[in-house]
């Protein structure tokens, strides 16, 4: 019988939020009691970071499995130096204080997901002579610090999207939109607001949707997820009228943060915002959404979209995001800065993260109702991707993709 009993790690957070970043101290206490005086070879704690990824295609003798593996530091530290002799600790009870640093650098935060996680582990261990080791595992809550660079000033987002009716009706259908945030955290709410001129002969309603998209790489294989997150239905158009509709989303409270900094795994968000119309494909817009903590979205203004949006169509917003690779819809699109009149990612897409676009700059400065302060930096755009230029095509960029699943209404 082991001598060995109650074997615990535990450990505390000093930010009084119960999570860990790049460059934090971790103080812990290693305790467990001894029925009688034992040798030991070692007593270490050890803490660790790594990424890994792994689905499978196929079945039978088709079946193919693909994975990927990351690690990204491991610290250890002895409580009782390792002795090949053995060191004599004696019958009772005994705690061993550590006490040690997290590595600097760019780490994403702790993820779980269908076909990967990010994971950060706390591990205690005694080593005996001639005996299996005894240890405890307990994982941490890591949160990074690292985020894309993103104006400390947001515009509201706006585009639009203007839609021929097809043989079943006649008349076209017009919508402009406008999100007022492009930056949140957890338990926030957006304002949206959609203008929608119908002049057909049908009824429609226009939907806001909150979809997270989860995309595992594996070498040049991807597994892609699109999960809805919030989904509000708007009040029914009349044909040959004109509505302003609007709607508050809120953001889920449990909704994890925008992970962009793994290279085998990615979580994005987008706002959609489209026109349920029968028999027809749906008219929408889609606004990228990034989530993250609290510091980086508390100098944000959350108030409604107020009368600024009565020329919101027009103004310019300054979106940090690139266009996303999407597969356009066989109808014609027209966007305004800051959103794109593509149709939502779909889960058997493929995009290279290898091979990121520029980013894209206004057109012209925000009227003075958006910024009051002449003092903000204006982004300008690479000189190898320049405005006027039309973005590459997603058969261009991907001429070997499958076949796209429909997005449900």
């Amino acid at each position: 019988m082991s001598p060995i009993k109650d074997f615990n790690v535990t450990y505390e957070t000093l930010n009084g939020e119960g999570t860990f970043s790049e460059g934090d101290i971790v103080p812990g206490t290693v305790s467990f009691t001894l029925t009688k005086d034992t040798k030991v070879k070692s007593i270490f704690v050890k803490s660790k970071g790594e990424a890994h990824v792994h689905w499978t295609e196929g079945s039978g003798d088709d079946e193919t499995s693909y994975s990927a593996h990351r690690k990204y530091f491991k610290v250890k530290e002895f409580l009782v130096v390792e002795n090949a002799k053995g060191t004599v600790l004696s019958q009772g009870v005994h705690h061993f204080k550590f006490r040690f640093k997290i590595p600097e650098g760019d780490m994403p935060s702790s993820f779980k997901g269908l076909h990967g996680k990010i994971v950060y582990m706390l591990e205690a261990k005694m080593s005996r002579s001639w005996h299996w080791p005894t240890g405890l595992q307990k994982e941490i809550n890591f949160v990074s610090k690292s985020f894309p660079q993103i104006a400390k000033v947001t515009c509201p987002q706006s585009g639009s999207v203007n839609k021929e009716m097809g043989v079943f009706s006649k008349g076209q259908v017009t919508m402009s939109a406008t999100v007022n945030r492009k930056i949140c955290s957890p338990g926030d709410t957006i304002s949206i607001v959609a203008t929608i001129c119908n002049s057909s002969s049908k009824t429609m309603r226009p939907k806001y949707n909150l979809q997270q998209i989860t995309v595992y790489r594996a070498g040049s294989s991807t597994n892609s997820s699109c999960k809805s997150l919030c989904k509000i239905v708007g009040d029914t158009i009349a044909p040959n009228s004109e509505e302003t509709a609007s709607c508050q989303l809120q953001i889920p409270v449990d909704a994890i943060y925008t992970l962009y900094n793994c290279d085998i795994i990615s979580v994005e968000y987008y706002v959609k915002v489209y026109l349920d119309i029968k028999f027809a494909i749906d008219p929408e817009i889609v606004f990228p959404l990034t989530i993250g903590p609290s510091s980086l979205t508390s100098f944000q203004p959350n108030e409604a979209l107020g009368p600024y949006l009565a020329g919101a169509a027009g103004n310019p917003s300054y979106s940090d995001f690139p266009p996303p690779v999407f597969p356009v819809e066989p109808y014609p699109v027209h966007t305004g800065p800051g959103a794109y009149g593509y149709p939502t990612p779909y889960p058997s897409q493929q995009r290279d993260y290898n091979n990121q676009w520029p980013h894209q700059a206004a057109s012209s400065a925000p009227s003075s109702a958006a910024i009051t302060s002449s003092s903000l930096p204006v982004p300008v755009a690479p000189t190898q991707f320049q405005q006027e230029e039309e973005p590459p095509s997603y058969m261009s960029l991907f001429p070997d993709s499958h076949g796209l699943v429909s997005s449900s209404k």
